[in-house]
């Protein structure tokens, strides 16, 4: 009777070990899980979102590289870019994947100059004061 005992209680700790065996596979598996959505996939998303800034280079956009330096692009190939320095005009050559940031477009650079110039044509147009017209209305109707 005795000896059953002890036979259960082996029995019981066998079923344990199977069942402590997959919580380590399901705890593993969760790992996994949470290193892709947590790192693997954010960095996935950076790079993608890297490759499309690169791939949307423009000439004339204000860009810094990853060493710091910060210049105008000149021209682009496949693969480099001229970057345009100083007033002196330097221009250095660099691989694409040296850009860090396009801190102005060229296509916003654009719109600021149209806005300014707009801006700068409304100022020298006066226009007609508004109790001029409002008179001139009345005697157009009143005849």
């Amino acid at each position: 009777m005795n000896f059953a005992f002890l036979l259960e209680g082996a029995a019981d700790t066998s079923n344990q070990g199977l069942g402590g065996s997959w919580i380590t596979i399901l705890m593993i598996a969760l790992l996994f899980v949470f290193f892709y959505f947590f790192m693997i996939r954010p960095q996935k998303k950076q790079e993608k979102k890297d490759a499309a800034m690169r791939d949307a280079l423009q000439v004339g956009d204000e860009v810094t590289t990853i060493g710091g330096i910060i210049g105008k692009v000149v021209s682009i190939k496949e693969e480099t870019f001229v970057l345009e320095t100083t007033k002196d005009k330097t221009k250095i050559r660099f691989l694409k994947a040296a850009i860090r940031s396009v801190d102005v477009s060229a296509q916003d650079l654009a719109a600021q100059v149209i806005e300014a110039k707009a801006n700068q044509n409304a100022e020298t147009q006066e226009p007609a004061p508004a109790v001029e017209n409002a008179e001139e209305n009345k005697e157009q109707t009143s005849k």
